[in-house]
């Protein structure tokens, strides 16, 4: 069961808007996340090597986010509230405690815009919400050309369901998350895909990469965030420990490889990652998708 907690604050404002999230602020309901993805910044010893042990519910958020948004659109302080920076804002918990269902509604109350990140299909419950907050959301004065107070993102690191069972265990599995993919553009909202972190050489090979541009085209995603992985740690709950693990059981041909990469590094080697984001230029090129949300929206119109 999860742990119920009382928080004092709920809204984040972040320092700089980041160019591809374009988040404001962030709102997360609850801590830790029952997805357990391995590859997860968020993991180490605060949480555990298994997330879902260590959830928390904030139950006093809702409150909170009431109480902050109305200080905020007194000050005209308009901007794009992402769900969630630090966990999925639709894990399994969302379905008995629905504080991220409340907090859209807090939101919409307010007239804020929102970008949602999620794994999950869970999101489709929201749609008439998420609906009301297209419409009546006031941007922020520097992102008007996007008309629209709702961005949407499905976060993928493989869209192989045999795969996504090894590094991100607790998550809807990928071809139910484009079912959902697939429902969530059909409703008109600007949808995407956060394509992240692509697990190298097993879901960035050429035959992946072609088989996840192919379908994301074929769905019609308004854009496409791809970006490779970062490990962090050494300790029995960090991701790099987690993540070698995995590929020493599941994929053992790779061990040395990666064992190498990240011997004494968070990141994959520069050659690497420079030649992994010349790709996906390549790729979007080919594919005819649009690698920025913002180019996106005007491209939407």
């Amino acid at each position: 069961m999860p742990k119920e907690i009382e928080v004092k604050s709920v809204l984040n404002k972040t320092k700089k808007r980041d160019t591809w999230f374009l988040d404001d602020y962030t709102f997360n309901p609850y801590s830790s996340c029952s997805f357990n993805c391995l590859y997860c910044y968020i993991r180490g010893s605060k949480y555990g090597s298994n997330l879902e042990k260590s959830l928390s519910v904030k139950t006093n958020a809702i409150e909170l986010l009431d109480r902050q948004l109305t200080n905020r659109a007194k000050k005209n302080q308009y901007g794009i509230i992402v769900l969630s920076s630090v966990t999925d804002p639709y894990i399994q918990i969302e379905k008995k405690y629905e504080l991220t269902r409340q907090a859209l509604e807090v939101i919409l109350k307010h007239k804020f815009p929102v970008h949602i990140i999620t794994k999950s299909d869970l999101i489709e419950r929201d749609y008439d919400l998420l609906k009301q907050i297209e419409k009546e959301a006031t941007l922020p004065t520097d992102l008007k050309q996007l008309k629209r107070g709702v961005i949407i993102s499905f976060s993928f690191s493989t869209i192989q369901d045999e795969i996504a069972t090894i590094f991100e265990p607790g998550a809807v599995p990928p071809t139910r998350r484009v079912i959902a993919l697939r429902k969530t553009i059909d409703q008109g909202f600007l949808t995407g895909v956060s394509l992240m972190p692509l697990i190298p050489y097993i879901s960035d090979t050429t035959e992946q990469l072609h088989l996840a541009f192919s379908k994301f085209k074929e769905a019609k995603v308004d854009y496409i965030l791809p970006a490779t992985i970062t490990l962090f740690g050494n300790g029995k709950a960090h991701s790099k420990t987690l993540m070698l693990n995995a590929i020493s059981k599941y994929y053992p041909q790779l061990k040395d490889k990666y064992q190498k990469f990240f011997a004494n590094s968070t990141e994959m080697p520069h050659y690497y990652r420079k030649a992994f984001y010349k790709k996906m230029k390549e790729l979007c090129k080919e594919y005819e998708l649009i690698d920025d949300i913002l180019k996106a929206a005007v491209h939407k119109k």
